[in-house]
């Protein structure tokens, strides 16, 4: 018995030896590997072409007009998120019963959607046979192919990330602050506008930089529902679609415009999370 006993040790040391030196080799063998996976293609997008043929890329006629629209379009879906899903938010966030857990399960939904399936989603409840086309056309209103269809398609896309992160900001607000504001006389709009949303305020900031993020890539749902007309529904992604038929410089200038302004995004949310 002590014998077998001293033949195990022998080996329980070797293979202790092994895993010390396989373990390190495997995490870092995976992980470079996907490291690389992320990496090459953003160099790609940097390193292959001169500053000047960057720059001559961002001079095509359908630049200019993406660039407007998309500022536009993004402010006025990130204006409609804000205010609609602010409130919608602290609803969620108050009430913990099942309905309402239901509620936010489907205002989670378009995160998981594929682009295909939002754009059909979004033509048969505004288009011009969907659920509310023919009473807007009563009123002369065609969403279909027009720059208000590009913003609703952003703000689908894009509403679960704000509030998602509104709920979560509002659910680790201290509950009795707003206790003490309600006993002291506070009328609940009154809560909500000087307790609630000024506390909660970083996480907010955080969720619409994301939310508008993800508004200015949109691209599936909004050449589905929208189309790619340019300057009218042709927004910085679709510029970028219909660039790469004839022009990759421009292409690639454009890409790395968005690139820049997504880096930017998730620097100043880390930041703000770290205050």
């Amino acid at each position: 018995m002590p014998g077998a006993v001293a033949d195990a040790a022998p080996s329980r040391d070797w293979r202790d030896r092994l895993a010390a030196i396989a373990w390190p080799a495997a995490v870092g063998g995976l992980s470079g590997a996907l490291l690389l996976l992320v990496l090459l293609p953003i160099a790609g997008l940097l390193f292959t072409s001169s500053p000047r043929q960057l720059l001559r890329g961002l001079g095509d006629p359908m630049v200019a007009p993406a660039i407007r629209l998309t500022i536009a379009t993004t402010l006025a879906s990130i204006a409609l998120i804000v205010l609609g899903g602010t409130p919608l938010a602290w609803l969620i966030a108050r009430r913990r019963n099942r309905v309402w857990s239901v509620l936010e399960t489907v205002v989670q939904l378009p995160v998981v959607l594929p682009p295909a399936v939002a754009g059909v989603a979004l033509l048969l409840a505004f288009g011009r046979r969907g659920l509310l086309g023919p009473g807007l056309a009563v009123f002369g209103v065609g969403l279909p192919l027009s720059t208000a269809a590009v913003v609703l398609a952003q703000s689908f896309v894009a509403a679960p990330f704000y509030v998602q992160a509104a709920i979560a900001a509002f659910r680790r607000l201290d509950t009795d602050l707003v206790l003490v504001a309600r006993t002291l006389g506070a009328s609940p709009p009154r809560v909500f506008f000087t307790v609630a949303v000024p506390l909660s305020w970083p996480a907010l900031a955080g969720g619409a930089a994301l939310s508008w993020a993800r508004a200015l890539g949109e691209f599936g749902a909004t050449l589905m529902f929208a189309g790619n007309l340019t300057g009218r529904t042709q927004t910085l992604p679709l510029a970028i679609y219909s660039a790469l038929e004839s022009d990759l410089q421009t292409a690639q200038s454009l890409s790395i415009i968005l690139v820049a302004v997504a880096f930017a995004v998730l620097v100043a949310i880390r930041a703000g999370a770290r205050r």
